[in-house]
């Protein structure tokens, strides 16, 4: 998984695009990933799939992605409101 600063995306979007062919290319701002960029292909084979946030997670390089489920807290437990 390749990885680039802004700047660098800025300053080389030939490398980047070329780092999008092999896999996801994720560019950071202040150190922080902020932005993915993938080839069509993928982002195609992406926008066609269906499934649970597991399945999106078990596929290849989702062992490489942090997910924190929200918290549900105590909206969960309240009676649903029908009037």
């Amino acid at each position: 998984m390749a990885r680039m600063t802004s700047r660098e995306f800025n300053q080389d979007t030939g490398r980047a695009k070329k780092a999008a062919e092999r896999g996801p290319v994720f560019i950071t701002d202040r150190g922080r990933a902020a932005h993915v960029l993938l080839s069509i292909e993928d982002y195609n084979r992406l926008a066609r799939r269906s499934g649970t946030i597991a399945d999106l997670l078990a596929m290849p390089g989702g062992e490489d992605i942090d997910f924190d489920a929200p918290k549900l807290g105590d909206a969960a437990l309240r009676p649903a409101d029908f009037d």
